[in-house]
């Protein structure tokens, strides 16, 4: 199994190669090989030559965003209950499912951004942004601004590494974490915002 497993991500990965930048925002919609893994390569293949970066960042930026509107119109129209029976096949999984809608419920559309960083949830986020009906323009808003350092990030990392791009895991872990607390920064600045935006025109003292 995992030989057929690891055959199958290495056609993936030719496939990409042979399309360039398109080839990585084909495989990032896919969602067959996790986005880490698609950037890092493509920040290989750019090291190597074979693609340019501008062409790598757009395409990337354009596949993460695309891939999240794909599972946002599923949950939109499909619903939840179409996601908790066919949401593996999108690598998406019941308990992937609670913890995004506890999210937000709790915080709100700004989680969209923030929880782009959060490994658990930053697939599953889109699922009840769709159910909640969230304005898409927003949602793609949030969506891009989180994707380009995302893509950004992954790309450089691909491309420091080189042939060593399949180790992304163990060297992008530091990087997600100082994602995760420069997201949280921008959620608490959100929310501050938003607070005191309320106050005024209730037109109480902050």
């Amino acid at each position: 199994m995992l030989t057929v497993l690891h055959d199958l991500v290495s056609n993936v990965l030719e496939w990409i190669q042979s399309l360039g930048g398109f080839g990585i925002m084909i495989g990032l919609m896919m969602e067959m090989i996790p986005s880490e893994l698609v950037l890092a390569y493509g920040g290989y293949l750019i090291q190597q030559g074979h693609i340019s970066y501008f062409s790598a960042l757009f395409f990337g930026v354009a596949g993460g965003v695309g891939a999240q509107l794909v599972i946002y119109a599923i949950a939109r129209y499909g619903g939840r209950p179409f996601l908790a029976r066919y949401g593996k096949y999108l690598l998406i999984h019941q308990h992937h499912i609670d913890k995004s809608e506890e999210w937000f419920n709790k915080y709100g559309t700004g989680i969209i951004f923030t929880a782009r960083f959060v490994p658990i949830v930053r697939h599953a986020i889109s699922i009840p942004a769709g159910i909640s009906r969230m304005p898409v323009w927003r949602f793609v808003m949030l969506t891009t601004l989180a994707a380009i350092p995302w893509t950004i990030g992954f790309l450089y990392l691909g491309y420091v590494l080189g042939e060593r791009w399949q180790h992304i895991d163990e060297a992008a872990t530091p990087y997600i974490q100082s994602f995760i607390l420069v997201a949280l920064a921008v959620l608490i600045i959100y929310f501050v915002i938003k607070y005191t935006m309320s106050k005024k025109k209730e037109g109480k003292p902050i």
